[in-house]
């Protein structure tokens, strides 16, 4: 029996010891953690203690609220260390002002950002500075609240919205990514235009849209993203329609701006813009795949162009077969699509809507300004509303559209 008590008394004294030692451990490394205060606390201004409802008396390993990627206490302990107390312990624990100097810090929201802290304003970042005052960036949006505003309060005969892909883009960025048609050259200003046989007195339709008269013929349009170039879009766009129209429909295909974009490369750039000029000589003279055959990638703008692959070799008569496989592997259909040689309209709004109503849509170059992306609904006109916001709200640019009706 006394051995037996002797071995019981030695296991005691060593479970006792560990547990001083464990105990030892754990006040070490609390008493060695980093100081929140060594460089300055995150937050002096947060309240911590206070929106937890907690103030431990003498030492609670527990007291600890979140701060941060870490923890700070609400407990006695922490004062006597003066390492890892919450902001706001001596002030809402003990009524006593902090023994240090408080961060200034910006308040936002009902809550207090340490100094470096950013958050984004629409397009524009918004960085805490050292004075304790949110220093923001003064870019222009793309999106403007105010403008929409203005422009629907007007009678300007459209109705502006907004839109959220757009939230948070730069006016310069829209101007830059979002359209892609170089102005035509004087050259091509100066074709001849190809006049409609009209009669003076000749009516037409108040109402016409190409998707009635050609069903199945006219092809929805495809997403650009932010990719400048609607000069191969609009070109693609205009051109399958055509094929299919004057195909009388045995012929439909989606043609691929893809392959506009990285293979039509003389005086073009790809995702930073083209001529269109260009786009239909490479059309007529080289030809191009389906968009199933050869799929949109370039979402973004980028610095280097996407590789060529799909090429074409002349078969004679002017007629051309491909060189390659579809870059989409599930696609085996890599015809060859070329058109006839572009030519100019007159610039006579009657003329252009005949040609429409006979031969299928047509393509068009516009500029485009800053209240343009904002188009909801109705007849658009450039209107002057970002003119009392200054210069650098007033932006333009040129696109090209596919027109249907």
């Amino acid at each position: 029996v006394a051995g037996t008590m002797r071995l019981l008394r030695a296991l005691l004294c060593l479970w006792l010891l560990a547990q001083a030692a464990r105990a030892s451990r754990v006040r070490t490394r609390r008493e060695l953690a980093p100081g929140l205060y060594e460089h300055g606390v995150y937050d002096a201004g947060g309240s911590y203690c206070q929106r937890g409802d907690v103030c431990c008396h003498g030492r609670d390993d527990g007291c600890t609220v979140p701060y941060h990627d870490t923890l700070c206490y609400c407990d006695l302990f922490c004062n006597r260390t003066v390492s890892d107390c919450c902001p706001d312990f001596w002030e809402y624990c003990l009524g006593i002002p902090a023994p240090f100097p408080k961060a200034p810090g910006c308040a936002r929201a009902g809550r207090n950002f340490p100094t470096g802290a950013t958050y984004r304003e629409n397009c524009n970042l918004c960085t805490c500075g050292p004075g304790g005052q949110w220093q923001c960036e003064d870019h222009a949006c793309l999106m403007d609240g105010e403008l929409i505003d203005a422009v629907n309060r007007g009678n300007y005969g459209w109705r502006a919205a907004n839109y959220s892909q757009f939230w948070g883009m730069t006016l310069e960025d829209g101007i830059r990514h979002r359209l892609g048609t170089f102005r035509p050259s004087p050259t091509v200003m100066n074709m001849n235009e190809m006049h409609m046989n009209m009669d003076s007195n000749e009516v037409l339709p108040r109402h016409f849209d190409a998707a009635a008269k050609w069903p199945g013929m006219i092809h929805e349009p495809l997403d650009q993203g932010n990719c400048a170039g609607s000069w191969a879009f609009s070109t693609a766009a205009v051109a399958s329609d055509r094929i299919s129209i004057h195909s009388m429909g045995h012929m439909t295909p989606a043609l691929s701006p893809q392959n506009l974009l990285s293979c039509d490369t003389r005086n073009q750039r790809g995702c930073s813009g083209g001529r269109l000029d260009g786009a239909w000589w490479y059309l007529r003279r080289r030809g191009v795949v389906t968009d199933e055959c050869y799929p949109f990638t370039s979402q973004e703008s980028q610095p280097a162009a996407q590789p060529c692959m799909m090429h074409s070799r002349s078969t004679g008569r002017g007629k051309r077969q491909a060189t390659a496989r579809c870059p989409n592997p599930q696609t085996h259909a890599n015809e060859i699509y070329q058109s006839t040689p572009a030519y100019r309209l007159s610039s006579s709004e009657k003329e252009i809507m005949k040609e429409l109503l006979e031969n299928g849509p047509v393509q068009a170059i516009l500029e485009v300004h800053e209240d343009f992306f904002m188009y909801k609904s109705g007849i658009y006109r450039h209107t002057p509303v970002a003119e009392g916001k200054g210069p650098k709200h007033q932006r333009h640019g040129t696109h090209s559209v596919k027109i249907t009706g």
